[in-house]
């Protein structure tokens, strides 16, 4: 009888290590398929279809409201939904998208703020959109909340909210809901964009280590720092954040892509007033020029210099491009 239980023994020990590792297979393969970042889409084409679809009339912001909304909705909805709070495996091992869910959700920030600051308001002291002052806050929630309530969740309120606002810039009383494309409006918004590619440029250029020179107070004398660092600064992103930098960086052009292209048909006559079309195309072109697949099976951290590449530097000079073609742009529209 001991052979029975010995042959028992091994079969159960067989079947429970072939179960582990189908699981570990099966793991591995959807962790292979949702690490995917979506495609990019025409924003024009986008809206016209839910133009159509509702009715609506593509009115002046039509265009950069409805893409706001897409892309939202692309970040809840792509491959295994929204993972940057997702607590279970084989999610949690997951870094690459959920990093890069970070960088399309700062943009789709900035740009809630922009409409409901800047976009939808004629002057200062002109009241609020109630919708938009909905949205602003929504998108503006913890992006790492699993539970109680979920960030899905709390995103999902802010998009209706921008439907309610669509729906009414949209339907037949052009004073429902209002979108002003003005010069100084986008000025405001250009800012935005201007730091957020300023800061992920200096974290991504910080790949390598180096030590800078410490520029804080530079231009004013008398202005005094909360704290002394020195003369010199040593700015590093640690080894581990290398790639979730990347990927972040990744994440923000590609919804900045999307987002200045459906400014370059709502503010197309600024724009052409001020000739500045050029100078936005050109940034457009510097941003989709940092979305080229990536054919190296991890992001490699060579020297600025070395024998191996270094994908973090070659992402910032990309940005570092866009965003001094950001700067040339806000003083174009800055001259009468």
């Amino acid at each position: 009888m001991a052979w029975i239980h010995r042959l028992i023994g091994t079969g159960w020990r067989r079947i429970i290590t072939l179960s582990v590792l189908a699981l570990i297979i099966a793991s591995a393969v959807v962790m292979f398929y949702v690490d995917h970042e979506p495609e990019r889409f025409d924003v024009v084409a986008a809206a016209q279809a839910r133009a159509d679809a509702h009715g609506h009339e593509l009115r002046t912001g039509y265009v950069t409201t409805a893409t706001l909304i897409e892309v939202m909705d692309i970040l809840l909805d792509k491959r295994g939904g929204y993972l940057q709070n997702d607590v279970m495996p084989p999610w949690v091992l997951l870094d690459n998208i959920p990093s890069w869910e970070i960088g399309v959700v700062f943009q789709a920030r900035d740009l809630a703020r922009s409409l409901r600051n800047d976009f939808s308001r004629s002057q200062t002291q002109s009241a609020e959109d109630a919708d938009l002052a909905l949205a602003d806050p929504q998108f503006s929630f913890d992006y790492g909340s699993w539970l109680l309530p979920s960030t899905e969740g709390e995103y999902q309120e802010g998009i209706d909210a921008l439907e309610r606002y669509l729906e009414r810039l949209g339907n037949e009383d052009p004073t429902d809901a209002r979108f002003f494309d003005r010069a100084d409006n986008l000025r405001e918004y250009l800012a935005l964009v201007e730091k957020r590619l300023g800061d992920i440029g200096q974290q991504l250029s910080a790949s390598v280590g180096e030590r800078r020179l410490n520029t804080d107070l530079a231009g004013d004398p008398i202005a005094h720092p909360s704290g002394n660092l020195g003369p010199e600064v040593r700015v590093k992103t640690p080894w581990l954040e290398i790639d979730d930098v990347f990927y972040q960086a990744r994440g923000t052009t590609w919804a900045l892509i999307h987002f200045l292209r459906a400014i370059e048909h709502d503010f197309a006559a600024v724009l052409e007033n001020k000739n500045a079309s050029p100078s936005l195309a050109q940034i457009i072109r510097e941003l989709e020029a940092s979305q080229r697949p990536i054919w190296s099976p991890m992001i490699l951290n060579g020297g600025g210099f070395g024998f191996t590449a270094n994908h973090s530097l070659v992402m910032a000079n990309y940005i570092a491009r866009a965003n001094a073609a950001v700067i040339d742009l806000r003083r174009l529209l800055e001259q009468g």
